[in-house]
């Protein structure tokens, strides 16, 4: 077996592991740091809404400028009024992207182009797109983006509890809320496939939240029952239970992901890429960060606050602290020997195991 295959068994067990409820303090802050400097980034920055949203004219060219793409820029940024975006088609033609430009000034620009590009205008192709086009497509986005939120807290309401939901909800919104900053501090440009980039992250962050949940789930059944461990204690365990999963899930789907960010949208320029790419590659990673070191300590936080949980708390305490005070070992920090019963070596909780109970030297 390998090394992190040899690593994931052992935390599956529970052999195992790191405690992500104690140190929750500590990723709280991190993340409040994290978007506090993505929402400064969208308040002062603001976000490139592309042309989709902010209507312009898209002017391309069937054959080679006689200048190059900055020269391109230039102009186009001259004869507009405003900033022009322009990338080398693989034809060698030009596609010049302006937004707000209406038609009289969008037969101006053709003019000018085809002057100083030195390209008939006739083989200048003008795409208007209105402002309220835009408009529709914000909205939708907006809309689909609230039933899909109203949709998961549902869901997750139902098939575990409200408290999970709470939390699987502001772990979403943390996501979003990076990725929209990263757009504002980079300056990439918005766009319906960055939408659509956003609503798959959504998912995919969702999908490793969701199993750690139902891991969790698992191991808190009849958790009144008994006085080892603390919810808090069960829920880091299924954190590590599924870690190396969600390590491997997340890598698997970053790869592909960052060849088309930094191989085609950098190496190859085809900036046409970055806009759905950028947004899958900050959504991905923060949804891994945040469905392990938000949701799930959250949920403990506040199933803490529950009095059953407070009682089973004050009971697991007391029981090691006589267990201490006669020279035993708590049964959570006794020896680790995992057993070949099948039954318990598939606990998602991860209990320790001992062939029995083990003392200290008194």
């Amino acid at each position: 077996m390998s090394r992190l295959g040899n690593l994931g068994a052992r935390l599956y067990r529970g052999e195992v592991g790191y405690d992500f409820i104690r140190n929750r303090k500590i990723w709280y802050g991190v993340s409040i740091l994290i978007t506090i400097t993505a929402i400064i980034g969208v308040a002062v920055g603001g976000l490139r809404m592309g042309i989709e949203f902010q209507g312009g004219a898209v002017f391309t060219t069937d054959t080679r400028a006689k200048i190059s793409t900055a020269q391109a820029t230039e102009v186009a940024t001259e004869a507009s009024g405003h900033h022009a975006i322009v990338q080398e088609l693989g034809n060698g033609g030009l596609r010049i992207q302006i937004t707000e430009v209406d038609t009289a000034k969008a037969n101006e620009i053709k003019e000018t182009l085809s002057q100083e590009l030195g390209i008939p205008a006739g083989e200048i192709n003008a795409d208007l797109v209105g402002p309220s086009w835009g408009e529709q497509i914000a909205n939708k986005a907006w809309t689909g983006l609230v039933v899909f939120m109203i949709l998961v807290v549902i869901y997750l309401a139902i098939a575990f509890e409200w408290r999970m939901a709470v939390a699987a909800l502001i772990a979403l919104i943390h996501d979003i809320t990076i990725t929209v900053g990263v757009y504002a501090l980079v300056g990439f440009e918005v766009t319906p496939g960055t939408v659509i980039g956003l609503l798959t992250i959504l998912g995919y962050s969702l999908y490793d939240t969701v199993v750690v949940f139902d891991s969790l789930k698992e191991g808190q059944k009849d958790i009144t029952k008994q006085t080892r461990f603390t919810y808090s204690e069960i829920a880091n365990r299924s954190i590590n239970s599924t870690l190396v999963r969600s390590i491997n899930t997340t890598v698997v789907a970053l790869l592909p992901v960052a060849g088309l960010l930094f191989i085609g949208g950098g190496v190859f320029g085809a900036g046409m890429l970055n806009d759905i790419s950028l947004s899958l590659f900050v959504g991905l990673a923060a949804g891994a960060y945040s469905s392990i070191f938000i949701a799930t300590p959250l949920v403990a936080d506040l199933k803490e606050r529950d009095p059953q949980m407070k009682a089973l708390k004050k009971r697991v305490l007391a029981k090691r602290a006589a267990a201490a005070a006669k020279g035993d070992f708590p049964e959570d920090e006794a020896p680790v020997e995992p057993r070949e019963d099948a039954a318990t070596a598939g606990s998602a909780i991860g209990h320790p195991r001992s062939p029995g109970r083990t003392r200290g030297k008194r």
